[in-house]
């Protein structure tokens, strides 16, 4: 796997984009001839390439429940991204506002129903796509150290317990830009 670093909110970064797809936004995923925009549709198209459709419940109702709950990670939340922003390196502290704080509460909602439903810690019993679009709010939510119902804090350590977000997360500790825009709050 080869990964293009670019700078962030530069003229090279918005360049590099624009040559690969129409929408100039990461993420981006080139395999081969494809090239696919947007986290959800990456997200389908590993796995329908890679995962062999396993990636989603197997029986319908679950599937369509994680399909839904997916999209509304996809398409709202807005509050809660505007004034949370990803970094995952920093412990910061915000003043929320009620919207950010009712986006907090559907999430948390979310979380604790479907820990009640699935103890073993993911949303859907198995792992999911539905879990891969939560997984930058649960570590949104550590950054920012925002208190979660008792079975919403369990889905958040199952996430953060997951190899692949410590991967990330050790990535991450060897980065050294600094995105101002990121950088919401006071330090915690």
């Amino acid at each position: 796997m080869e990964v293009t670093k670019l700078k962030l909110f530069t003229e090279d970064f918005y360049k590099t984009l624009e040559d690969i797809t129409p929408t100039a936004k990461v993420p981006v995923l080139m395999d081969g001839d494809a090239t696919v925009w947007d986290s959800l549709a990456i997200l389908e198209y590993v796995n329908e390439q890679y995962l062999q459709g396993r990636a989603w419940p197997s029986n319908s109702a679950e599937r369509a429940k994680a399909r839904a709950i997916a999209s509304e990670m996809h398409s709202g939340f807005f509050d809660l991204r505007n004034e949370l922003p990803m970094n995952i390196r920093a412990r910061r502290k915000v003043d929320l506002t009620e919207g950010a704080r009712k986006d907090i509460a559907r999430i948390d909602a979310i979380w604790a129903e479907q820990a009640k439903l699935h103890p073993n810690g993911w949303l859907f019993g198995e792992w999911s796509i539905a879990d891969a679009m939560y997984a930058p709010v649960a570590l949104r939510f550590q950054t920012y150290g925002i208190e979660l119902s008792e079975g919403a804090k369990a889905y958040q350590q199952k996430a953060l317990a997951s190899e692949s977000l410590k991967q990330w997360l050790e990535e991450a500790s060897q980065e050294t830009d600094i995105v101002e825009e990121d950088e919401a709050g006071v330090e915690a």
